[in-house]
């Protein structure tokens, strides 16, 4: 009879307790006070389908980005002064093979058309909607970003990785019109865009607020002319002509889609007669805390809109060290299939704990946007990249907050169409954290898939397990499959 090896008894049991939670833990359960004081939010009712852009990315080809069963990320591939000199579309053309990589499913670009400042603009000055960097005015040629062969260069590229392409619509204002006599004013006004170089949408004082039609409408913005869309001419040009802005950007310039901006600044059936007419998916910046407003705005709309609501809950939670706020209502827990939800975008950027609000809104509903710098300068594009991947295989179904206080904040995805779900656990505090959680795993062994923890415990009978959470971070556990 061969005698027992000791030292490999030893290394056994070691790895045994090294990779588990304790065993003595896993075989007593949650105490009876423990279950007692669970209480689940059930946080949305639904049959638990994913978000989705209403475009299907299903093609199965190595390397590019395919549909998955946790819905859509969204890069937003700028941010405010990105370099001048006309060669940021050749950069992005760059990234959208590792982005499509990475799991990103979309990005959006900044307003692609000519405006106002010319070679130095940001784009949110719009001076003529179909002069993408092919004509010379406003000082320049191409724009700040580029030409408009390297733009449909870039957009090219992004389809061929099967990641979709949404454009920056300013639609409120617009600026660099020549000075006219204003009727409606009885004094000089910059309102007239009949010489843009395109030719195309061609406008006067009549189509800018104050007009025939009013003094007015919901919003102006900075003093530039604002866009009046009540009048018959911009409707033709923005959505209704079959060679204006919105046809022209989705039928030759081959947008997947909308990000409008300042839509606070005009009425909600504006961006709803563009969608009825143009088509597309479309996300509207409503910036509102309010989620009342937020979801009002949506639904009229027909859109979705950007979850500010979101954003400044994650705020006062994880820099006000407050995990309970997260709790609260916002538009994703409203109706998810209209949130968009971020961290930072090029406007705003006031949350200190990226790295717990990027694992937040990438474990839960809605359609999360991760900002250029973020990703590209200032986080671990590793952990960026493993949290995008959990987001797109694992973060799937209805939503239930189990716990939530000061420091800790544990959340379940519930599954979908036979993919388990996961289990998030996020940790504001300065120390290692524990914690039994029900989840709907029989029987069955869990890990962690952000490798944060080591354990790999096994869910009781009554579905019930011990998990962890290491210091100022986060772990997302599901079945070990």
């Amino acid at each position: 009879m061969k005698k027992p090896n000791f030292k490999i008894a030893a290394l056994a049991a070691l790895t045994i307790c090294f990779y588990s939670c304790n065993s003595n833990d896993e075989l007593q359960g949650p105490t009876a006070e423990i279950k007692a004081q669970s209480k689940i939010i059930d946080v949305t009712h639904h049959d638990g389908h994913p978000f989705s852009t209403g475009k299907s990315t299903t093609t199965s080809l190595t390397g590019k980005y395919v549909a998955n069963p946790g819905g859509g990320v969204m890069m937003q591939a700028f941010y405010w002064d990105v370099p001048a000199g006309g060669n940021w579309w050749n950069t992005l053309s760059t990234k959208v093979t590792a982005w499509s990589n990475a799991g990103i499913g979309s990005i959006w670009l900044p307003p692609v058309s000519k405006a106002q400042n010319g070679p130095f603009s940001m784009g949110y000055d719009p001076t003529d909607y179909f002069d993408f960097g092919n004509y010379n005015q406003n000082g320049t040629i191409e724009t700040r970003f580029g030409s408009k062969t390297e733009l449909v260069t870039l957009i090219t590229k992004a389809h061929s990785e099967n990641i979709q392409v949404y454009a920056d619509m300013v639609l409120n204002h617009n600026s660099g019109g020549q000075l006219e006599s204003n009727p409606f004013t009885g004094t000089q006004t910059y309102t007239n865009f009949t010489g843009v170089a395109s030719g195309k949408f061609p406008r006067t004082s009549v189509d800018f607020y104050k007009n025939a039609y009013g003094n007015n409408d919901e919003g102006a913005f900075g003093g530039f002319p604002d866009l009046a869309h009540v009048t018959p001419n911009v409707q033709n040009w923005l959505w209704l002509r079959s060679d204006g802005v919105g046809k022209y950007y989705k039928n030759t310039m081959k947008f997947d889609g909308w990000r409008f901006d300042y839509v606070k600044g005009f009425g909600p059936w504006v961006v709803k007669d563009w969608n009825s007419n143009v088509g597309g998916f479309s996300v509207g910046e409503y910036w509102d805390s309010n989620v009342n407003t937020l979801e009002w705005w949506a639904n009229n709309a027909n859109s979705s809109v950007f979850d500010f609501a979101c954003y400044y809950k994650m705020n006062d939670a994880f820099d006000g060290n407050n995990l309970a706020l997260l709790n609260d209502d916002m538009m994703w827990k409203r109706n998810p299939y209209k949130a968009v939800t971020f961290v930072t975008n090029h406007d705003t950027d006031e949350i200190y704990k990226k790295e717990l609000a990027y694992a937040y809104i990438l474990t839960h509903e809605g359609y999360p946007t991760i900002f250029y710098r973020d990703y590209e300068e200032w986080l671990d594009k590793t952990k960026m990249n493993n949290l995008i991947w959990i987001h797109n295989q694992k973060a799937t179904g209805t939503t239930s907050i189990l716990y939530a206080d000061n420091d800790e904040y544990i959340a379940r995805r519930n599954g979908y169409n036979g993919n388990p779900g996961l289990v998030v656990y996020i940790n504001n505090s300065s120390t290692w954290q524990e914690r039994w959680v029900p989840t709907n795993w029989t029987n069955a062994q869990i890990k962690d898939f952000t490798g944060n923890s080591t354990w790999i415990p096994t869910t009781q009978g009554d579905t019930w397990v011990k998990i962890q959470c290491p210091p100022n971070g986060y772990s997302v556990w599901s079945i070990n499959m």
